[in-house]
This record gives structure tokens, sequence and C-alpha cells, in this order.
């Protein structure tokens, strides 16, 4: 992934798709570690996927320096004391439900709006805990308890979250929404439509695409910028 062009790589021991089934804590902490720890020794910048302090811990000591929690370092009531005295940064990552349930029934007003003055909170949240703006980015959180109508809406008003002052992450690669769109059920042959939607979010403003396909992501956005 680095030779392919990856600026982060982020390690995560513990999915997160619709559905999926949390694991033991000591079952995460034995499938990131040791990557972590192998990773950093030969100077990658990683990234920890997690929502639990203790993994958050142990990452950081192992070499991570960035924390994405999918709970916005709101699932474990420890999250903020442990990180904000780190150098460690942050992805806050919108989410209604979990995992588990987030796909049942997600329901909004204005989910640009809601989703925003949700990250707004947990950028504030921050802020008081003592993690300075510059170490904070965010996450609207695509395909996490949102239909198809809500990551389409937060797709096209994804430039109303550059007016949190804080980097947008976008996570869009081979999701289920591109499935449906294109009628592609089998997830790692929506590598057209991930570049598609994430160099749509590019151009509204996203600094960090979370990709699968990392040499074929590059490549698009070196000649996006190119053309730009």
């Amino acid at each position: 992934l680095i030779t392919d062009g990856a600026d982060i790589l982020d390690i995560g021991g513990e999915s997160s798709r619709p559905g999926a089934v949390p694991v033991s804590l000591d079952e995460e902490l034995s499938r990131v570690i040791p990557v972590i720890e192998a990773l950093a020794g030969e100077g990658a910048c990683v990234s920890v996927d997690t929502r639990h302090a203790p993994v958050m811990v142990a990452a950081m000591a192992a070499g991570a320096t960035i924390i994405n929690d999918i709970t916005a370092l709101e699932g474990d009531p420890q999250s903020l004391e442990i990180v904000a005295p780190s150098k460690a940064s942050v992805v806050l990552m919108h989410m209604q439900g979990d995992p588990r349930t987030m796909q049942e029934a997600p329901v909004y007003t204005d989910v640009v709006a809601e989703t925003g003055a949700y990250l707004l909170t947990r950028i504030r949240a921050c802020q008081q805990a003592g993690i300075a703006t510059e170490r904070i980015a965010i996450d609207p959180g695509i395909g996490f308890g949102k239909s198809q109508e809500h990551n389409l809406d937060l797709l096209r008003g994804l430039s109303a979250f550059t007016g949190l002052e804080c980097p947008v992450v976008l996570g869009v690669s081979r999701k289920s929404f591109i499935g449906r769109l294109s009628g592609e059920d089998v997830p790692d042959r929506r590598l057209a439509g991930s570049l598609a939607a994430g160099l749509a979010g590019v151009a509204r403003g996203a600094s960090i695409l979370r990709v699968h396909d990392v040499l074929e992501t590059r490549q698009a956005l070196d000649v996006w910028v190119a053309l730009k």
C-alpha cells in the first residue's frame, strides 16, 4: 500500500460493516498491535481504527499517531482523557446507532445539517478536553446509519463540512450504495464507482480518502489534480 502511494495506513481489528458483531478486547489487540508495531517500525504513518480506549493506549504505544474512531471518541468514556494528553491526531466519525443495527431504519430530517451539528459538538468536546483543532479531522460516515438517499445527500452536500474548519475524511470505497447505484453485488468489482465517488468528494472538499485500491486512487487523484 505504501509503494502504491498510501500516505496513511489505517489498521483495524474489529469490523464495523452493517450487521458486524463486536470482537473481544483481547482479540482486537492481538490482531492490530503486532501489525502497528511492524509498520511503525518501518516508518509508516499508522492510524488505528478502534472505538476502545485500551486499544488506543496500546496502539499509540506501538507507534500509531492517529486514532480513527467511528464513535467520535464518545463510545468509550475514557477515550477523551486518554487521547488528549498524547500527540495523536483523531478522526471523528458520525454514526447513527451501532454497526449491528445502524442500517435497520435510519431517519433524519436533514442529514447534512444533523451530521454537521453532531460533528461540531464532538469537535468542541475534543477542544475542551485539550485536543487542539489542528489534531482533529472529521468523517461524515457514509454508510453508517444512512439510507441510499442519505449517502447521496451527504456526498452532494459535502462542502458544508469544510465550514467546520477541520480536514474532511471520506470513506466511500466499495460501499454498498455504489453497488445499488451500479447493480454490482461484488464489492471488489466496485472500483470505478469508488473512484467516481471519491473524486466527487475531493471536488467538494474532502482532504483524505480512505480506500482499498490505493494505486488506482492515487493515479486518479494525480490526473485530477493536474487537470484542476
